[in-house]
């Protein structure tokens, strides 16, 4: 396909950063020769331990970290006791308003005067073009970027974004400054009326043999987008998991994409994932595909879904709850059942396997992990594969937003990180909470949604940034949703996070106060020869 250019409207270049110090130490790492189906380039150590427990709070629930065979019968669960841990580890004494919760898992504050990414479409969630192994490819002397897109001047809100929804890119030189030098936007990916549905959400891009590239995306279909667009709709969308295999061409001009031929993957099957029909809420989105060194030749896929059934006929379960026996603070499963409206949070992470190489044939597996009674919502899942002490340690990153936890739960918005020995394990919420980044929130107050009326109490950075995507070496890009009233539609500053051994911390010596260049998605490994890096 052609480029597709918006209009000649003047943008604003990035702000510069002043001091990146610690920007320049992880673009040093950058082109470095990766071997096929190893771990990722990995974070930096964090210089804090796990969380001790909270008197007057429950314990969290134990976990082994134990690796299962990625077909076994074994979902990890989040637990109602894992996530007590938020509240435990929050400041019930700051003045309201206030952050509470720890600088170790707080982003820093994002300034309200952030620049425009593009003048002509809003921008949230984004990824890389990546290998197997979540390499960040810098092609020909050019990295990409791919976005969720959506026309500023179509006349209908920030808020309408999500069902006028397209996938654009953006591609700038390896050797650019991220601290001055904008991203140029190549337009939509695909061209009109081609994908699959008539809206296009997030998934992942692989650059495969030659120049093909793998496009993994949700393909949404909303029935009443214009009537969505006047305020009004809601009869609820369909949404399969889709690929398009096309070419990727560099020059000395930028980067271009044409010949993509799509292919639909998979759809929730009312067994294992929750279907429209089942809930008119249900998730099904956001594939990411990697390889396991622990299982070579073989494709995986997790994705965001809710646990099957009609939706309010789940019943919360002891499990669910994981509570340690005989734990004074534990809830009863019979109370939170009857009292609570729990069961209705039923969010999982779902795993998926090719059947062929040519990555147009799969079935599903088992959740790798479930949120039952604790959470709606796991969007964007990521595996990230760390090498620990001489093994290999599985973060599942995901995120989520405060207004989808169930009752009696309390969260921001943002990053969640679990661990195991395996792409299947009894993974072990991170800071044994689950709680791995969020915007500034006073837990204190009830939950806010981002679309809707917020706490005039509550701490303006609460939806300052979401959709966050973790990156090699611990990199952190997401995008700017409303930092004290100020709505966004551009990507944030990158921010960094250390971890290792299940315990992560905001890196504040990352950039200037922790705040990295806007839109800083550095890549490691160079594909194409010596193109343009001169």
């Amino acid at each position: 396909m052609k480029s597709h250019s918006t209009p000649n409207r003047p943008r604003r270049r990035l702000r510069s950063v002043a001091a990146f110090a610690a920007a320049a130490s992880v673009a040093a790492t950058v082109l470095m020769a990766s071997p096929a189906a190893q771990a990722n380039l990995p974070a930096d150590k964090p210089a804090t331990t796990m969380p001790a427990p909270t008197p007057g709070f429950p314990l969290p629930t134990v976990h082994t970290q134990q690796a299962f065979d990625p077909a076994a019968n074994f979902t990890s669960k989040w637990t109602r006791a894992d996530a007590k841990q938020i509240m435990a580890q929050s400041n019930p004494n700051v003045t309201a308003g206030q952050n509470s919760m720890s600088p170790n898992v707080t982003m820093p504050e994002i300034p309200k005067d952030f620049p425009a990414m593009n003048d002509d479409v809003w921008v949230w969630d984004t990824w890389s073009l990546t290998d197997q192994n979540a390499n960040q490819i810098s092609y020909k002397g050019w990295d990409v970027i791919f976005s969720l897109v959506a026309d500023r001047h179509a006349g209908y809100g920030f808020d309408q974004r999500h069902w006028n929804a397209r996938i654009g890119y953006f591609f700038r030189k390896t050797n650019a400054d991220p601290a001055k030098d904008k991203w140029n936007y190549g337009g939509h990916l695909f061209l009109d009326n081609t994908s699959i549905g008539n809206t296009e959400w997030s998934g992942s891009t692989r650059l495969m043999q030659g120049d093909h590239v793998n496009v993994f995306y949700t393909a949404t279909t909303f029935y009443d987008r214009a009537e969505r667009n006047a305020g009004g709709g809601g009869i609820a969308p369909d949404a399969v998991i889709a690929k398009a295999l096309g070419n990727i061409h560099a020059d000395q001009n930028g980067v271009t994409f044409d010949g993509f031929q799509h292919t639909k993957l998979l759809e929730p099957d009312g067994k294992l994932y929750q279907t429209k029909a089942q809930n008119a809420g249900f998730a099904f989105r956001d594939p990411y595909t990697f390889e396991d060194p622990a299982h070579p030749g073989q494709t995986f896929m997790v994705f965001e879904g809710n646990t099957a059934g009609n939706r309010g006929s789940y019943k919360c379960t002891d499990a669910d709850l994981g509570y340690q026996a005989g734990d004074p603070h534990a809830e009863n499963t019979n109370t939170v059942n009857t009292t609570t409206g729990s069961w209705f949070q039923t969010a999982s992470v779902g795993l998926a396997v090719a059947d062929n190489k040519d990555l147009t044939q799969w079935h599903f597996l088992p959740p790798i992990l479930s949120a039952n009674c604790v959470n709606d919502q796991t969007e964007r899942p990521q595996i990230f594969i760390q090498n620990e002490n001489g093994k290999n340690k599985y973060y599942l990153f995901t995120i989520s937003h405060q207004f989808t936890y169930a009752d009696g739960m309390r969260g921001p918005d943002g990053v969640y990180g679990f661990v195991g020995n395996g792409v299947r394990s009894d993974f072990q919420p991170v800071n044994n909470s689950g709680l791995a980044l969020g915007s500034p929130t006073d837990l204190n107050l009830p939950a806010n949604n981002p679309s809707g009326t917020q706490s005039a109490q509550q701490n303006g950075r609460q939806f300052q940034a979401y959709s966050h995507y973790v990156q090699p070496g611990g990199l952190v890009q997401s995008f700017i949703d409303n930092v004290d009233g100020v709505r966004g539609g551009s990507l944030s500053p990158t921010v960094k996070i250390n971890f290792a051994g299940g315990v992560t911390q905001v890196d504040r010596s990352f950039g200037k106060n922790g705040l990295g260049p806007f839109g800083y998605l550095p890549t490691n490994v160079r594909v194409g020869g010596e193109g343009l890096y001169k």
